[in-house]
């Protein structure tokens, strides 16, 4: 089953990634995974612009038309899997450095499985408050930087010593595949882009 790791991530990481490097899926695995995860955050965040309305403080709530609201999660979805893709990579250019021999299918396991937490962390949009979305994303984001740093000795078959440098190495080019992604998203929103607001 193509999302049978998910339960072990969570509750046995460090068995589940030697699991996953023993089996060495195949790259198609890997991409069906990410693509089924992907549809996670998207999917919530346009049940809550749309129909839900996201809340900010006190003031009211917030919604988008339900066109705009599916233009602004397809493009989230597309992001999301252009980052995957393109962390991996940077997951298997720094390789060499670290004394690792990583093909693009290892990269990808490594990128998908790891972002996976933090697709998942999208559920919290099931409840649109801004406080709450955000400590629950930030919860997906941690537990995405633990399994980074569990996965990449397994996986990459590297002493845990040098897995830690090369996992804060990939740590750092997330931040900044992050950063772009949000300036992009800025650049389209003020070249038009941007979504459509109404009032309920």
């Amino acid at each position: 089953m193509i999302l049978n790791h998910i339960w072990g991530l969570y509750a046995h990481p460090v068995d589940e990634w030697k699991t996953i490097d023993k089996r060495h899926e195949s790259l198609r695995f890997s991409l069906s995974h990410i693509l089924i995860v992907a549809l996670i955050p998207c999917a919530f965040a346009y049940y809550a612009a749309a129909h839900a309305g996201f809340s900010i403080g006190a003031r009211e709530s917030i919604y988008l038309t339900e066109q705009s609201a599916l233009i602004m999660a397809a493009a989230m979805y597309t992001g999301l899997i252009a980052g995957v893709l393109a962390l991996a990579f940077i997951i298997q250019a720094m390789a060499k450095i670290f004394g690792a021999t990583a093909n693009y299918t290892q990269a990808l396991e490594l990128a998908a499985y790891t972002a996976t937490p933090v697709f998942m962390a999208g559920i919290g949009a099931i409840y649109p408050e801004l406080w709450f979305v955000s400590m629950v994303f930030l919860a997906g984001v941690a537990y995405s930087v633990f399994l980074l740093y569990t996965g990449v000795p397994i996986l990459m078959h590297i002493p845990e010593e040098q897995g830690f440098i090369y996992s804060s190495s990939v740590v750092t080019a997330g931040l900044v595949l992050m950063v772009i992604l949000m300036v992009l998203s800025a650049a389209a929103w003020t070249n038009g882009l941007g979504p459509t607001f109404i009032s309920q």
